[in-house]
């Protein structure tokens, strides 16, 4: 947690922890997307809204007619502070993002690129992780890191497929 708010992460994985290739998605599953839309969008308190954090590349590789993502907070990490994002806010750092989480925040849902996940994965603060499955190699060049120890609590929440792909939704959170 980080000021009240809960920490997650929510990633699509293939067979081999990969994310990524080539600056994009290697798949297309519209049920998966659904799934992390409705994931990032969900709230308790429908006073607030959540707050995706993804690194630039993540940003760009949204379709520009998409971006931002939204009815959520969406904040861009970028070590470029002339980085242009029309209807998101720039962070240098996963610090000064969590800081752009003020009371109008339910969750913080950390969702991309690889660069990221790696400098959030052993943050203290993260609660969840939301990690769908696929059970495909997609031959990616972008791949999620190992998960901590700390994350030993694993739940399947629900499986889906589409197109002759299958995948299994899991959360993961600490004991």
């Amino acid at each position: 947690m980080i000021n009240g708010h809960r920490v997650a992460f929510v990633v699509a994985v293939d067979e081999k922890f990969g994310i990524g290739k080539d600056n994009t998605l290697p798949w297309r599953l519209k049920k998966e997307l659904k799934y992390f839309h409705d994931t990032t969008l969900q709230v308790e308190d429908e006073r607030k809204q959540n707050m995706v954090v993804m690194g630039s590349a993540t940003w760009k590789s949204i379709p520009e007619g998409r971006r931002p993502l939204p009815n959520r907070k969406n904040v861009v990490l970028s070590r470029d502070t002339e980085f242009n994002t029309p209807g998101a806010f720039v962070a240098t750092s996963i610090d000064d993002a969590f800081a752009l989480a003020d009371d109008t925040i339910e969750t913080i849902h950390i969702i991309g690129g690889a660069g990221v996940f790696e400098q959030a994965i052993v943050l203290e603060e993260v609660d969840e992780l939301y990690i769908t499955k696929i059970q495909n190699d997609y031959d990616c060049d972008r791949f999620f890191p190992e998960i901590p120890t700390g994350f030993s609590q694993v739940k399947q929440l629900d499986q889906d497929e589409e197109n002759g792909t299958k995948w299994i939704y899991y959360r993961y959170s600490k004991e």
